[in-house]
């Protein structure tokens, strides 16, 4: 049952020739066919901007890592403290690490 055999297809277009006119089907076939070149070119392009728009929103709002180097603080010599001689404190340098977003900038 579920099959469309051809002479249905018979049956619908003799259907529709009473119903409209030979003069009125082309005519409506045609604004048939605008209709759907309309709605075929606004939905790519929909797709176009929605694409673009991830594409900068991506671009727009990549976070990146910042590294900075400082130098330790210069500490002055202690003097000699105890039998083992002058201490001098020494500290590695420090790497600062941060974030940076984009969207705190505006």
């Amino acid at each position: 049952m579920g099959a469309l055999k051809p002479w249905h297809i018979i049956v619908l277009v003799v259907v529709l020739l009473l119903l409209f006119g030979a003069k009125r089907l082309p005519d409506a076939a045609r604004g048939l066919g605008r209709s759907l070149r309309i709605f075929k070119s606004e939905t790519k392009g929909l797709l176009e901007d929605d694409v673009r728009g991830k594409a900068e929103a991506q671009a727009d709002r990549q976070p990146y890592v910042e590294d900075r180097v400082t130098e330790p603080e210069r500490v002055e010599p202690a003097p000699p403290a105890g039998p083992m001689g002058p201490t001098t404190p020494t500290r590695p340098p420090v790497v600062e690490s941060r974030v940076v977003d984009s969207r705190d900038e505006r």
